[in-house]
């Protein structure tokens, strides 16, 4: 039997030393749900948000295939505890499960340098301009597909406003870039970003999280980056994270 949990201080010792801003937003009881096996004393536990399951303690199957119908979603990234947890879900899950490589970035305080930071967000192409997201900019990206992600979380812009943060490039009046909150948790947002595919390459994605890190620092939020790609990878590098280690996950598809 699998439970909603209720209590989120009963999952502490679950996920308490994860070091992931959806982990943190879901214990907070910000964003996020946390499924469990016994709502009392949980020997597993699953923390759900948007596309993403991770999953921590003693491996169970019911656990890796709940897929909460509210979420109204038919696939997830599954991100395990250990190898233990990765055979039960190739194994509950078969060719449904594609296991992918994912890419952790350290999670380090006080490490920018706002002057390069300054320099990159000043430094768009002639004819783009940055803006914030305010609630008109907010709903304007939850209609677009390609930008969807940054806002998708929050079901409101109330929530966006108290645990949400984002920078948008446009041209003209379109939005062509954006660097966002896939999450919110305690001072500090998990970053999302996503250039419009007609307008890549040309420095946007860069100067739109630079200027998103600098007004985190200026809230004296934490700006954490998780990495799909190297590609990814390179673009954290170059705002001034460290790289930490590679991660398996699993994209699931759900009957």
């Amino acid at each position: 039997m699998i439970w909603k949990l209720e209590d989120l201080s009963k999952a502490e010792n679950l996920f308490g030393g994860w070091q992931e801003g959806c982990i943190w937003s879901a214990l907070q009881g910000i964003m996020g749900e946390i499924y469990v096996d016994d709502g009392d004393n949980p020997a597993c536990g699953a923390v759900v948000l948007g596309d993403f399951v991770f999953l921590a303690g003693t491996p169970n199957r019911e656990l890796v295939l709940r897929n909460p119908p509210d979420q109204g979603k038919n696939s997830r990234i599954l991100v395990p505890e250990s190898g233990n947890w990765e055979r039960v879900i190739e194994e509950a899950c078969g060719d449904r499960a594609k296991m992918v490589i994912r890419y952790a970035i350290k999670k380090e305080r006080d490490i920018f340098d706002r002057q390069k930071l300054e320099k990159a967000a000043s430094g768009l192409p002639h004819g783009y301009a940055a803006a914030m997201i305010d609630e008109a900019m907010f709903y304007r990206c939850m209609s677009m597909e390609w930008c969807l992600d940054g806002v998708a979380n929050y079901p409101d812009y109330d929530l966006y406003r108290q645990h949400g943060l984002g920078v948008v490039i446009v041209k003209g009046e379109e939005i062509v870039a954006s660097c966002s909150s896939y999450c919110g948790f305690r001072d500090g947002i998990e970053i999302e970003i996503d250039t419009r595919a007609d307008e890549r390459r040309k420095g946007l994605a860069y100067a739109c999280a630079a200027r998103l890190i600098l007004e985190c620092l200026d809230r004296g939020w934490f700006p954490s980056w998780d990495a799909q790609n190297l590609m990814s990878v390179g673009l954290a590098k170059k705002l001034g994270y460290h790289y930490d280690s590679e991660y398996t996950a699993y994209e699931v598809t759900f009957a």
